[in-house]
């Protein structure tokens, strides 16, 4: 589940090629079409959220590198959006990986549709690193240039390889998240921190992150162990890379979830004691 590293895996990477079927030209043309595909929008949508926000009194009181940060979270939406309702329709509505649906195991599963998904979201992952790292720290500290990194590794991995697609679309659906957090941002900036939508957003971002990032990573470990025998089918960087980032990645959604936890049981005493 993707390019070896160092010179020892060759013979055997060179052996496995036909078995994991790897890229062919059109595939590769597909997939760099989705990755652009993935920039253009992000870029798209950085620059349409400028201009409709400029409405906004609190956009335009803010300073450059806050407008920065206003308009990589509308591309953030963006994708956030488009990563959950995609991820969420190939795992539950299609049968790409429905038990019996194929004779093919279940982590050599994928679809012209998972790696357009895949590569998409790829594009999305490059583009917002980019911003990170050229207005660092303003956009986010190493947590974020990690987890960007983890993701991307992943990605691409499962995407040359065709497998272990099941588990990054998982991983990738946990982005539904995102939108909630941007809209806590937003509305912070705006000052309303006392409204009520505010208050309602902290509880859909605290239930949703539960759900999407710390119930979802659990059935995503005991979906690993219960498979345990196909997933061992995955080419050793892959094998690994499944034992150890989605560990890292849930270790800092426990820290991310603390802290949610923690700024939603202020809001709620607050909004209670204003009454």
């Amino acid at each position: 589940m993707g390019i070896p590293f160092s010179f020892g895996f060759l013979a055997s990477y060179a052996a496995d090629v036909s078995s994991y079927d790897f890229a062919v030209p059109s595939k590769e043309i597909q997939w760099l079409v989705s990755v652009f595909a993935g920039i253009v929008f992000s870029l798209t949508v950085y620059r349409l959220t400028a201009i409709f926000s400029y409405r906004f009194t609190a956009y335009r009181k803010l300073s450059s590198a806050g407008k920065v940060e206003w308009n990589n979270r509308g591309f953030s939406t963006f994708h956030a959006l488009f990563a959950s309702f995609t991820s969420f329709y190939l795992l539950i509505l299609s049968d790409l990986f429905k038990d019996d649906s194929q004779e093919t195991l279940v982590v050599n599963r994928s679809s012209t549709f998972s790696n357009s998904v895949l590569a998409f979201s790829t594009g999305y992952f490059l583009t917002d690193m980019a911003m990170v790292i050229w207005n660092f720290p303003a956009l986010g500290g190493l947590e974020y240039v990690l987890h960007h990194g983890l993701s991307m590794f992943s990605i691409v991995q499962s995407l040359l390889s065709g497998q272990a697609q099941i588990y990054i679309l998982m991983v990738l659906f946990s982005e539904s998240t995102t939108s909630f957090v941007n809209l806590r941002w937003y509305l912070d900036i705006s000052g309303l921190k006392s409204s009520k939508l505010y208050i309602w957003n902290g509880v859909a971002l605290f239930f949703g992150w539960l759900v999407a990032r710390i119930f979802l990573f659990m059935y995503l470990f005991t979906h690993l162990w219960t498979h345990f025998d196909e997933v061992k089918e995955v080419f050793p960087m892959g094998f690994y890379s499944l034992l150890a980032v989605p560990p890292v990645l849930s270790m800092m959604n426990l820290f991310w979830f603390w802290k949610i936890a923690k700024g939603m049981v202020k809001t709620l005493s607050k909004a209670k004691h204003s009454k």
